[in-house]
């Protein structure tokens, strides 16, 4: 019952990693504002978890929108202990020679300023509390250039720094401010992001996680429980020394490569260089 007599607001609330960890935070005792445009799945997520969440439309480009969210949250339980900036998807898939200046402002908007906007509108209530914890969804897509388009992947490393900014800022304030890099997890978004509809995104989830059994060290792929277990960890009072972390939690992927990877990568200098024996 880590979350006891705790309070969050999640953006992007209603499926993948945002469900996952609400049902989390709700299970270990906690209250939770679930926010995101799809109504549908936010309101039967609510309903499922009862009394102990609200569900408000949230589009997260919109500052009028996050500002309600989290005002919902202390007007309904009077208090916020965990801001977890999570909304967002795969951004403009197209690479920098054809990125227009649309589909970029777009994909920062909703990456970027977004987080920006849920840290603006968290910290005045945590400053009141003296006390709270922002978390952030990053990605290792920030930490590895190259692996994800260009918009998406700058985005995401925007993240990790605006996460240092704001918590050198908010430190004073006993207010601790991290993000997860998650590595790739079993998602609708990918599924999306492949140009799959919603409807057949969400029947991918099995077929991801086993695709991406040998997509890092850790042989298994992962899964929105790995990440929610990080969030909590991160607005527990178990981490209360803890600020201006970028966690990856992405099986290893951003610490390197696997023996057996390097032995692949090397097999071919390698017999170069014998024939030259």
């Amino acid at each position: 019952m880590r979350m006891q007599g705790k309070v969050a607001v999640i953006t992007g609330g209603a499926s993948g990693i945002g469900k996952r960890t609400a049902e989390r935070f709700v299970a270990e005792g906690g209250k939770v504002v679930i926010a995101d445009i799809d109504d549908a799945r936010g309101q039967r997520l609510a309903e499922t978890l009862s009394e102990a969440t609200r569900y408000i439309h949230c589009d997260v480009t919109a500052e009028a929108d996050i500002a309600a969210a989290v005002d919902l949250a202390d007007k309904t339980w009077g208090r916020l202990d965990l801001m977890f900036n999570n909304a967002g998807t795969g951004g403009d898939p197209n690479p920098i020679a054809t990125l227009s200046v649309e589909g970029w402002d777009a994909t920062m908007n909703l990456l970027v300023r977004a987080v920006m906007l849920g840290i603006k509108h968290a910290s005045p209530i945590m400053k009141r509390q003296n006390s709270g914890s922002i978390v952030s969804t990053a990605s290792v897509a920030g930490l590895i250039p190259g692996s994800t388009p260009a918009a998406y992947a700058v985005a995401k490393n925007a993240v990790t720094y605006l996460t240092k900014c704001a918590a050198m800022e908010l430190a004073a304030d006993r207010i601790r401010v991290n993000c997860i890099c998650p590595g790739v997890i079993a998602t609708p978004i990918l599924a999306k992001s492949a140009g799959l509809g919603s409807q057949i995104a969400d029947t991918t989830l099995d077929v991801v996680e086993q695709a991406a059994t040998h997509f890092q060290p850790i042989p298994r792929g992962g899964v929105p429980d790995d990440i929610a277990g990080a969030v909590l960890y991160l607005a527990s009072d178990e981490a209360v020394f803890i600020t201006g972390v970028a966690l990856p939690v992405d099986g290893g992927i951003s610490a390197g490569r696997a023996p057996d990877d390097m032995a692949r990568v090397w097999a071919p200098i390698r017999e170069a260089l014998s024939g030259l024996g």
